[in-house]
């Protein structure tokens, strides 16, 4: 709820009122009841207090005799309600309502007058409203958002016709609840509203480039603030004062927007220019979690997807992967399989560990409907990957010491056509490390390891030993909660002679094989 549905109340019982021939002040009152009816009814969160409290005192005013300006009354009712609850100043749905607002009222006008020169005063406006709301709240949303909507805009244009009609007639759905016929007939109009709504939410999401990826802090504010202010400016100022500012801010967003459209052409048609084309091994920076790609004469294994589709869709792009012929799912936590839909419908044959839960069934049921042949695996399975050799070590078949997760993900070994003999461990603990051990699977030297559960304290230091591994790979978050990789850890591989590479300083990691030795690119760092 925001000030909006408070608006469309309030007018449509002054409305209704007025059609009664009721005088200001009897209107005055019977939309102040409906608008505190209003606001139980959808439950006291912070932006609803917000719309309400300054909804009532615009009444106040009104009913008084005296009204104020509008930034006077939004500031009267952030102050009573700061009062009344300091800590909602804490609040981020506090802030960007009362920032909304003002911007409604003070940046709203001033970008309508400016657009007004370029198209019709209606269509002007329908423009102004959602725009200075986004300018406005883009900072705040910045400071603690990992993304930016670059298509708010488009979305609230088309999504806000329906608003309206979908509140006036949810509204009247309430209040004839005693009358269940007639209730459903409401609801089930309302419907087609409030669907439209969510289908324009879900349809301009999904739409190339829909976010704008930023690290959350105070610099990203900062920037975002900065190119706020120049579309401000480009906007709604004009006149001979105006003149020097508005061209720093068109200057400003020409090198923001030539910025922008070489990092899409860079990470789009020419993305597979910028990697080198010798690796066998690459890691993905997926954030907290983990992707591995590994590639023997053009068949190509992905090892987990990682939390997040589009940084999965970036990684595969740039390293020109159109096709999987085989998927492997270690098991089901959101690190490992969140980013699926980058490669739905574009697989060969899934193999994956067991799995717990419905959602886990219909992650498989997904990938089996986008034509990939999915299979669940346990020790001695394997297969072939262009001129490598794959095999499932663990679990062993009908595994009962462990429930499904961690310590049941699915870990393999690669060898063969240019592949270093690899092993990947999913997510075992040190508990199942040293089962895997003690089974025998695991036999003689591992030149390149994927280190278990991107590098938490649980880990097995005689399975290192054993296996020497001269890479250790660590799919990791930048200052993620867990403080992976843990300082045990990192000792432990390097008692072992191991090399760690991990995705929070190296950014995406390239590994091959050379006359010499290994050859390692990084994304970020030396090579």
């Amino acid at each position: 709820m925001s000030g909006a549905n408070c608006a469309i109340v309030v007018g449509a019982v002054f409305w209704l009122a007025s059609l009664c021939g009721a005088g200001r002040g009897l209107r005055i009152l019977l939309a102040a009841l409906a608008l505190a009816g209003f606001v139980i009814l959808v439950t006291p969160e912070p932006s609803v207090i917000r719309a309400g409290v300054m909804a009532g005192v615009a009444m106040i005013s009104l009913l008084i005799g005296r009204p104020s300006a509008g930034a006077g009354m939004l500031a009267l009712s952030a102050a009573g309600i700061l009062i009344v609850d300091p800590w909602l100043a804490s609040t981020p749905g506090f802030a960007l309502s009362v920032v909304a607002s003002g911007a409604l009222i003070l940046l709203a006008p001033i970008l309508s007058r400016g657009l007004a020169r370029w198209m019709p005063v209606p269509l002007a406006l329908a423009i102004a409203v959602p725009l200075a709301a986004q300018l406005a709240c883009g900072p705040i949303i910045a400071l603690f958002a990992e993304k930016q909507s670059l298509v708010g805009l488009a979305a609230n244009l088309l999504a806000a016709p329906a608003a309206p009609v979908a509140t006036v007639i949810g509204l009247l759905a309430c209040l004839f609840a005693p009358v269940p016929v007639l209730a459903d007939i409401l609801a089930a109009s309302a419907w087609l509203p409030a669907s439209w709504i969510a289908a324009t939410a879900d349809a301009t999401a999904r739409l190339p480039f829909a976010e704008l990826a930023v690290p959350p802090g105070v610099i990203s504010a900062l920037v975002v603030a900065g190119m706020s202010g120049a579309v401000a400016v480009v906007v709604g100022g004009h006149g001979h004062r105006l003149r020097v500012p508005r061209a720093i801010a068109v200057s400003v967003l020409s090198a923001a927007l030539g910025l922008g459209a070489s990092h899409v052409v860079l990470s789009g048609p020419l993305a597979v220019m910028t990697t080198p084309t010798g690796w066998t091994i690459a890691m993905c920076d997926v954030g907290q979690g983990d992707a591995v790609v590994v590639r023997s004469a053009h068949e190509v294994a992905l090892i987990d997807t990682g939390p997040d589709p589009a940084l999965l869709d970036q990684c595969l792009r740039a390293l020109g992967v159109g096709r999987l012929d085989l998927l492997v799912l270690t098991h089901f936590d959101l690190d490992h399989v969140g980013g699926v839909d980058a490669v739905q419908g574009r697989v060969g044959s899934v193999v994956h560990g067991p799995p717990s839960e419905i959602t886990d069934e219909k992650t498989l049921k997904r990938l089996a409907a986008g034509g990939a042949m999915v299979e669940e695996v346990h020790a001695g399975v394997g297969g072939d990957l262009g001129g490598a050799q794959w095999r499932v070590l663990w679990p062993a078949r009908d595994e009962k010491a462990f429930p499904p997760g961690n310590d049941l993900s699915v870990v393999l070994e690669i060898e063969g056509g240019e592949v270093p003999r690899s092993l990947y461990l999913g997510d075992l603990s040190a508990e199942s490390q040293s089962m895997l051990l003690r089974s025998r699977r695991v036999r003689g030297v591992y030149p390149v390891v994927k280190v278990s559960h991107h590098g938490s304290g649980d880990q097995a230091p005689a399975l290192y030993e054993e296996i020497t591994a001269t890479i250790g790979l660590i799919g990791v978050g930048a200052d993620n909660d867990y403080g992976h990789p843990r300082d045990e850890a990192l000792a432990m591989l390097e008692a072992a002679g191991t090399t760690v590479l991990r995705t929070d300083l190296d950014g995406r990691v390239l590994v091959g094989t050379g006359a010499g030795g290994f050859e390692i690119w990084r994304e970020r760092g030396s090579s």
